[in-house]
């Protein structure tokens, strides 16, 4: 059967985001995918265990997914994955993907490395891909092959003209060294895919590249520092791949531990802070409302925007460090008073039966529920979040959504002082069992015992500290239980000089400061475990994936009760409404 096709005078076409030429089978999935967490950098498996495609290998097929979410490391996977010659023969995706699309960019600039990406946005069409059987991606035409096959026009590559200021110019012309004119160029070719027509100054950054992936991963700030780069706004870096201090102790693997340490330096010798936390809005140093910031880190850049009122796309990994190079980004996106605007409203019904882990819970819920589109959400205007509840909410959305923020009716700051009327036609009523589903999803663990509980995925905050130290009080955990808490130096100093480690270390709790769950591996995590508790929705939604192991989800108070006996003592969701 030879495919329809589509006249390049209809509104059907696919649009080239990367070109490149491309031939094979096509593997559909109608579920958005993170690429950091959820796909093996070494052998491009997935390894997302909530995922559809989960355990099976995408190299050398087309993938067609809807767009990515979750981390914005993501972009050093998939360069990583072409290094390796372990990526997808060509990326299709549905909706704006800017995370995988810019390592592909990267990979094709910085190591002659590529494949085609192009984007599919009619939502029919897009469907169709369902049945296909084999695609070929050529400069002129998409074909795909199979019971419902077609042929698309394809259309060239956005060229937008981006406005440069004198300064800009000047960078671009090599006068402020080689590292920056490399970085703003990566800058405008970002912007004008996007389609931005300037450049906004930032006034400050976060690097999430602190990651170790492989190799590209030190390779790219090698060469920026070679290239004598130095940050022209204060940066502050994310959490790296192992505890800087005691990764010795902690038996991480040396070659990992000695690279991460590595790139941490590098990025420290460009003139970023010694920060190294997934929670930098808990620093100091956090931005202010309205502030233009350039942030990467998925739950960072969220509560960033949500929380905080300051301005940040979700940059992916790179662009963060470009961004910093600079003190520039691209006027798009949640820059722009237009690009916070909500999109569809979530009905929240009165619940009842809950502790804090609704919080992680309905983020997470959320999250899945809207894919990419930000939404305000009412029927929380009285549940009194407080930091760390937002900071849970924030990293449960950022794990299953692709969109930058979320407004809180009554809560959040911009939810609090301006209407919305383009959402009001788009409601969307939170079902109380879709709710009790995805609790259950979260827990992933065959039995009801614990070996490890895991806290601090994002960083522990100082008012956690306060009230598992009151929680843990005058108790003692098993010693078959290892109980472990991730958090930035800095607010482990704060939390050590008000005394709450006192009574968390007469628990039993171990500390781990620089790194976060999202990296921990074996052997930091026993040998013998086979089973984790956690409160956090982020790390129950990726450690299946990531470290083998049965994962429980629940509130803090259950986390620490499971410490003690060694077991989840309550299965079941205990929301109701």
């Amino acid at each position: 059967m030879s495919p329809n096709t589509f006249s390049p005078n209809t509104s059907e076409c696919a649009r080239i985001l990367v070109p490149g030429l491309a031939s094979g089978r096509l593997v559909f999935s109608d579920v958005p995918l993170s690429f950091m967490m959820g796909v093996d950098a070494e052998s491009g498996v997935i390894v997302d265990t909530h995922h559809p495609l989960r355990g099976t290998a995408r190299a050398g097929k087309i993938l067609a997914i809807p767009c990515g979410r979750g981390s914005c490391s993501g972009s050093g996977t998939i360069l990583e994955l072409l290094l390796a010659g372990q990526a997808p023969a060509a990326l299709i995706f549905q909706k704006t993907e800017e995370i995988l699309t810019l390592g592909v960019l990267i990979a094709k600039t910085m190591f002659s490395k590529s494949i085609p990406v192009i984007q599919v946005e009619d939502a029919l069409l897009f469907g169709r891909l369902t049945s296909a059987e084999l695609a070929t991606i050529t400069d002129e035409h998409l074909t795909v092959t199979g019971p419902d096959g077609f042929q698309l026009p394809l259309s060239s590559p956005r060229t937008d003209k981006v406005a440069l200021s004198l300064s800009d110019q000047e960078m671009l012309q090599g006068n402020r060294g080689p590292a920056t004119k490399m970085a703003l160029e990566m800058i405008v070719s970002y912007a004008a895919f996007q389609g931005a027509d300037a450049l906004v100054d930032v006034s400050q950054a976060h690097i999430d590249a602190c990651i170790y992936v492989g190799k590209s991963s030190l390779l790219i700030p090698q060469r920026l520092h070679e290239l004598s780069g130095r940050f022209a706004v204060p940066a502050t870096c994310n959490s790296l791949s192992v505890d800087r201090l005691r990764w010795r102790e902690l038996g991480a693997d040396p070659e990992v531990s000695a690279a991460s340490s590595q790139i941490g330096d590098l990025y420290l010798a460009m003139g970023a802070k010694e920060s190294f936390t997934c929670a930098p809005y808990l620093l100091e140093s956090k931005p202010d409302a309205g502030a233009q910031i350039g942030w990467s880190e998925s739950n960072a850049v969220v509560f960033a925007n949500s929380v905080l009122g300051a301005r940040t796309q979700k940059y992916p990994d790179y662009v963060d460090v470009f961004i910093a190079l600079t003190g520039r980004a691209p006027y798009a996106g949640c820059h722009r008073a237009e690009g916070r605007i909500p999109k569809v409203c979530i009905d929240v019904p009165a619940l009842d039966g809950w502790d804090e882990s609704v919080f992680p819970l309905l983020g997470y819920h959320i999250g899945g529920l809207i894919g990419s589109e930000i939404p305000l959400i009412y029927g929380l205007e009285s549940s009194n979040p407080t930091i760390a509840d937002l900071k849970a909410f924030g990293a449960g959305f950022a794990t299953s959504s692709s969109a930058p923020m979320f407004h809180i009716w009554g809560v959040t700051p911009e939810a609090s002082t301006m209407e919305f009327p383009e959402c009001q036609a788009n409601r969307v009523q939170l079902d109380i069992h879709g709710l009790r589903d995805t609790w259950n999803q979260l827990n992933s663990a065959k039995n009801g015992t614990v070996d490890v509980v895991s806290l601090g995925n994002p960083h522990f905050a100082l008012e956690e500290f306060a009230r598992l130290a009151f929680l843990c009080g005058n108790r003692r955990k098993l010693e078959s239980v290892e109980f472990i808490i991730t958090t930035s130096q800095q607010i482990y100093k704060e939390a050590l000089a008000l005394g709450y480690l006192d009574a968390l270390e007469s628990f039993g709790a171990q500390f781990i400061t620089d790194t976060c769950w999202c990296m921990i591996q074996d052997p930091v995590i026993p040998l013998h475990a086979q089973t984790i508790m956690t409160n956090s929705a982020k790390y129950a939604h990726y450690g299946p994936g990531m470290v083998k192991r049965g994962f429980h989800f629940g509130g803090l108070a259950a986390c620490v009760e499971a410490a003690c006996v060694g077991e989840r003592t309550t299965q079941e969701c205990a929301v109701t409404s």
